[in-house]
């Protein structure tokens, strides 16, 4: 029977104390060779701070770096990124969201979905990228 591995977990109640909320999640889970991620934003995963508080660009490149780590962490790489969903709150932002996710997935080649919604979690957030990827037991490029 495989077992999966759950990455960072927490609780919801410690990740927004503002809100009534008691669910045990973490930020990734690899199941198999696959690599499910929770959906990353502008918040630092260590302090739990919002960053880039009014800028678009700064919180996908935060979100884009929390995804390379949990990756890392993981055993796997954004090298390994099978699939993107990027959320973002204003469709003005999706020229300087996909340019920044654009960078970190050059010569990747994941399938993507973009989504335009009326809020996030919290109100500064303004982007969140969620990502799939697998172990390949290769060497990164």
């Amino acid at each position: 029977m495989p077992t999966h591995t759950r990455i960072r977990p927490f609780n919801t109640k410690d990740t927004y104390p503002e809100q009534d909320l008691d669910n045990d999640l973490c930020q990734a889970v690899v199941a198999g060779n696959v690599v499910y991620l929770r959906g990353q934003i502008g918040q630092d995963l260590e302090t739990r701070e919002s960053v880039g508080i009014g800028d678009v660009e700064a919180q996908a490149e935060k979100a884009m770096a929390n995804i390379a780590m949990l990756l890392e962490e993981a055993g796997s790489s954004v090298d390994d990124i099978v699939k993107v969903v990027i959320y973002i709150i204003d469709p003005r932002y999706r020229e300087p969201v996909y340019r920044v996710v654009g960078r970190w997935l050059k010569g990747v080649f994941p399938v993507s979905t973009g989504i335009v919604v009326s809020a996030l979690a919290r109100p500064e957030w303004l982007v969140e990228i969620d990502a799939t990827a697998v172990i390949s037991g290769g060497v990164p490029r």
